[in-house]
């Protein structure tokens, strides 16, 4: 087959379908709930002002805080901070490794050059000098 063939049977197809689904209802079901049962559903998602105020007093900011609850959220902190700092330990020694074996490889890599070309400029009167890194 063609690939003039694959696209018209591509596009014959996505035409098919998207007839079909227009001609077919949508799957979603009818909302037959009577005002009442509304609001009785908006009764269980909010509570009253004087609830919602109460709750908001018990947990300020400016509330007293238990020495357990102090503990634990310092706890936490501090391994978070010895996750980061770690991380960044082993990432800056990667990077440290990674610059090393580059390092070594243009130093091995310049001095295959220059023996290549000593090599290549000797012309047998005088004796090789060699350089000693």
């Amino acid at each position: 087959m063609s690939w003039t063939r694959v696209i018209s049977l591509s596009l014959l197809t996505i035409l098919l379908i998207l007839t079909f689904s227009s001609v077919m209802e949508s799957a979603a079901v009818r909302d037959d709930s009577k005002e009442d049962n509304r609001k009785g559903a908006a009764r269980q998602v909010f509570m009253p002002e004087s609830d919602a105020s109460n709750f908001f007093k018990r947990r300020s900011r400016r509330s007293v805080r238990y020495y357990a609850e102090l503990q634990a959220e310092q706890r936490v902190r501090l391994s978070a901070d010895e996750r980061r700092r770690e991380y960044n330990e082993e990432r800056r020694n990667e990077y440290e490794n990674y610059v090393e074996e580059e390092r070594d490889e243009q130093n091995e890599r310049s001095r295959e050059t220059n023996e290549q070309l000593r090599e290549y400029h000797y012309d047998g009167l005088y004796p090789r000098y060699y350089w000693f890194h």
